[in-house]
């Protein structure tokens, strides 16, 4: 049996990691901050998702960069927007915040590797 390495479609898991974000309001303490911030997280996790499914149709290489450039913009403020919003006192909330967190990080990272090696 060989082992093989995890292969990861990023057009999924842009799309899940937009699915998560959605959820994940769901459970936030309804505030006027919170209302605003999840509005935005909303917005740029979806944006992450969209402009990686353009860039894997771009029509040129230039159309290719801009839209993982982005994706990198996108995925960078979703790290702000979630550090800003307010989990409140639920230790499961906090725990799926820092984890949606961290998945934002580290698309943010492989967004500009992609950059880096296409231009």
């Amino acid at each position: 049996m060989t082992n093989t390495p995890k292969t990861y479609d990023l057009e999924d898991r842009s799309f899940e990691f937009a699915k998560r974000v959605r959820s994940f309001i769901k459970l936030l303490p309804k505030t006027v901050g919170n209302a605003e911030d999840s509005k935005q997280v909303v917005r740029a996790s979806g944006s992450v998702a969209a402009n990686y499914i353009e860039a894997n149709d771009a029509l040129s290489k230039k159309d290719f960069v801009m839209r993982i450039k982005i994706c990198r913009k996108e995925a960078k403020e979703c790290v702000l927007w979630l550090r800003l919003v307010d989990a409140g006192d639920d230790a499961c909330v906090a725990s799926e915040q820092t984890a949606l967190t961290q998945e934002a990080r580290e698309l943010t990272s492989i967004m500009a590797a992609i950059m880096r090696k296409s231009e």
